[in-house]
């Protein structure tokens, strides 16, 4: 069997994607054939160059005509927030597996729209997940696994924090993801998604409650001009200034649902920090941390050692032993962030071929929004504690 993929979007998340897609029937035993079939974007010639470059067997500029294709299996959706929920929902109703980046949508009300779509197409064998990629870096696979096994006991502490630092120049020009009308929010959707969605799946807790305070530090920023690209990182600056209606940083405090808390920062103004996550679990048993700087590997601390051996310890997640590694070098030859991209592939096409829903769902994305509308409602509020909505599941009409 072969499926045939289109992938609507060509910015930064389309070069990720492509990777992934490219590399992953190369690297793993797939049960299905993959075609990179259509690649879709609104301007024709940038579209076509993206498929030339990426691999794509060709390029269009209707998403609504591809959807409808009946040679389409698959349709991945790395557009701007602001279009998930209208090309999810149809790809759904077209009876499209679908994979759509984070965060799900940039409403609540999306994301439940998005939910409820996905529901009804499970009922028919039609798959869905959300590309929160980070859960899939071996390292924070392990980490998982090891809290799992006991590792740390008790989970009684989380810090985790997602910093950069790219609009710390003032004259930053006022990209997409800088527009609340495309993006949702800043700082907080973008990059604190994945600290909720990581603390979420490496604890297997749920977040909440929260409380905290949202801030935009540059409110003003010039405007792109006419022929800037489109990945939302840069671009050049034109004539005139615009608004920033989005938030730079994000700083906020959860509670899961085991009771322990948890402490969370998103920022784009950590000068210095080009693209760092961290996240740190306590247990009473012991602790184990993971940076995305240094990504292959795992800090352990085991408080039952002997006191002569007390300390952190590093653990270097190369060994084929490890999640995914199996697939690609020798233990001590190190992966990148690209890897983790095939691994989304690899685990959506297993799902797929093997009829199971895989993880993280659209209901985890809808959590996941939640918890996002929760912190701002927070900052809204003097950072009041406020609780985020359970998930209540859709009726399936």
């Amino acid at each position: 069997m072969t499926l045939r993929v289109a992938m609507i979007g060509y910015g930064f998340m389309g070069a990720a994607h492509s990777v992934g897609w490219r590399q992953a029937p190369a690297a793993f035993d797939l049960p299905s054939d993959v075609d990179m079939a259509v690649i879709v974007g609104r301007n024709e010639a940038a579209v076509a160059a993206a498929a030339s470059k990426w691999g794509w067997a060709e390029s269009a500029t209707d998403w609504r005509a591809v959807i409808a294709r009946d040679d389409i299996d698959i349709v991945d959706i790395v557009t701007p927030g602001d279009s998930h929920a209208e090309i999810a929902i149809a790809a759904l109703e077209a009876g499209k597996h679908v994979l759509c980046e984070k965060p799900l949508a940039n409403t609540v009300d999306e994301a439940e729209a998005m939910d409820a779509a996905a529901r009804r197409a499970a009922n028919r064998g039609v798959r869905s997940m959300v590309g929160f990629t980070y859960r899939r870096v071996p390292a924070v696979t392990l980490l998982r696994d090891l809290v799992a096994e006991g590792a740390v006991g008790e989970v009684r502490q989380v810090r985790a924090a997602y910093r950069q630092d790219w609009l710390v120049d003032e004259n930053e020009p006022l990209a997409w993801r800088l527009q609340k009308e495309h993006a949702g929010s800043g700082a907080l959707g973008d990059i604190g998604a994945h600290i909720i969605d990581m603390t979420q799946f490496v604890t297997g807790l749920a977040v909440e409650t929260v409380s905290g305070v949202v801030d935009t530090i540059v409110k003003q920023r010039p405007l792109l001009d006419a022929g800037a690209a489109s990945s939302g990182l840069s671009g050049h600056a034109g004539s005139g200034v615009g608004e920033v209606t989005v938030d730079d940083v994000a700083i906020f405090t959860g509670r899961l649902s085991g009771g322990a808390l948890v402490a969370f920062e998103a920022t784009r103004f950590a000068t210095g920090r080009k693209n760092q996550l961290t996240i740190e679990v306590s247990g009473d048993r012991g602790a184990l941390a993971f940076d995305l700087e240094d990504l292959n590997s795992l800090q352990f601390y085991d408080r039952t050692a002997a006191d002569d051996r007390q300390g952190f310890t590093r653990i270097l997640v190369t060994e084929p032993v490890h999640p995914y590694v199996s697939g690609w070098w020798p233990a001590g030859h190190l992966l990148g962030y690209e890897h983790g991209f095939s691994h989304q592939a690899k685990d959506f096409v297993e799902a797929i071929a093997h009829g199971v829903d895989p993880t993280p769902s659209f209901a985890d994305g809808l959590h996941v929004q939640r918890v996002l509308e929760a912190v701002e409602r927070s900052s809204e509020h003097e950072s009041a504690w406020v609780a985020v909505a359970a998930h209540e599941p859709a009726l399936l009409t």
